[in-house]
């Protein structure tokens, strides 16, 4: 696994000092220091201030929703940690770890961190460059949350209770999330880049995506359910449209319109054109019809050992609104920063 992800990518960091070190990915949840009563008495009223901010945010803009649902998403999976093999005594936004190993963890709200002088963060990561929305919710969010109850609530649990308020606001099924984690002081560029699974990746390359996560190939098909709210640019997926034989050439011929051979990068088309604002299992039915709007969304279903999956999620949609519930579950425990480990940030968008 060291040796593959190696391969693909050039890990490094800004600020780092000169070391010499290994990649490998970190997998599993770490739920022990969470709890679903965390703020019980230190902000009780975090929940609805959340939850009222969210819905206001998806009343005015529906695909705000799937945005913020995919600012968790985005954020948990850069989940790696390094291993240096020889160190400096140079400090570089905390030092590496006295067994020569320097933690990146999964849910601790790096994704907000703005890039600085001095700090390059994950917003610019080929995946959430022009891309990424849903940044400005979190900051009022935050804002009342600090007038509340200062310096209590994490951004890292605001983004994740945000995800979960935006599916219920559209629909959706609710999880049992658990609260506690802490901020990341730090960010990985090249993280972002090399664990957010790409809409141009075949079947294979998406089960070993979500595999390198702790996720089954079922799970990914579950969690890729994601796809029934929210939009996606032109610029990616247009080679579908020109290029491609597995797509229903009515729906083709339907999107070319608004996205041109050339041009109209940032055009939008819904992910699931037949409810593109309401959370249900629509999604695996336009899969069945060679209509997912992705290349990789066509993947779930194309021949390959995903497809029984997504027809039992087209005719049974409860078993994937529980399903999806429970992969949420499990990806938002990815990894947290709980403890005294990392912060509780003041500002969403840089460190303490």
């Amino acid at each position: 696994m060291t040796v593959e992800l190696m391969a693909q990518s050039s890990f490094y960091f800004y600020s780092l000092p000169t070391c010499i070190f290994s990649l490998c990915v970190l997998v599993g949840t770490a739920t022990g220091q969470l709890s679903a009563n965390f703020y019980a008495s230190s902000c009780p009223n975090f929940s609805s201030i959340i939850s009222s901010a969210v819905n206001s945010a998806v009343s005015n803009e529906a695909r705000m929703g799937a945005s913020l649902l995919r600012l968790h998403f985005h954020d948990c999976f850069v989940n790696a940690i390094l291993i240096v093999e020889a160190r400096t005594t140079n400090d570089w936004r905390g030092s590496c770890n006295k067994d020569g190993s320097y933690n990146f963890h999964g849910c601790d709200a790096s994704v907000l961190l703005d890039d600085t002088a001095n700090f390059t963060g994950e917003k610019t990561a080929i995946p959430n460059n022009n891309s990424l929305r849903g940044f400005d919710v979190i900051d009022t969010i935050k804002s009342q949350l600090e007038s509340s109850c200062p310096g209590v609530v994490s951004c890292a649990d605001i983004v994740a209770k945000a995800a979960l308020d935006s599916v219920v606001a559209l629909g959706g099924p609710s999880w049992n999330l658990v609260f506690g984690r802490r901020d990341s002081t730090t960010a990985s560029l090249s993280a972002a880049n090399s664990n957010i699974p790409a809409p141009t990746l075949n079947l294979s390359g998406l089960i070993t995506s979500f595999s390198n996560q702790g996720f089954t190939s079922n799970e990914m098909v579950a969690l890729s359910g994601s796809h029934t709210i929210g939009q996606a640019r032109c610029t990616i997926f247009r080679a579908r449209l020109y290029n491609e034989n597995n797509i229903n050439s009515s729906f083709a011929t339907s999107l070319r319109a608004n996205c041109p051979s050339s041009g109209g990068d940032n055009n939008l088309s819904p992910l699931d054109v037949a409810s593109p604002t309401s959370f249900d299992n629509a999604y695996f039915n336009n899969l069945l019809n060679q209509n997912g709007l992705l290349h990789s969304d066509q993947q779930l279903f194309n021949g390959g050992s995903t497809d029984a999956q997504v027809r039992t999620y087209n005719s049974n949609s409860a078993t994937f609104l529980t399903d999806f519930a429970n992969g949420m579950l499990k990806m938002s425990n990815l990894n947290p920063l709980t403890g005294s480990s990392g912060e509780v940030r003041t500002n969403c968008r840089r460190t303490n």
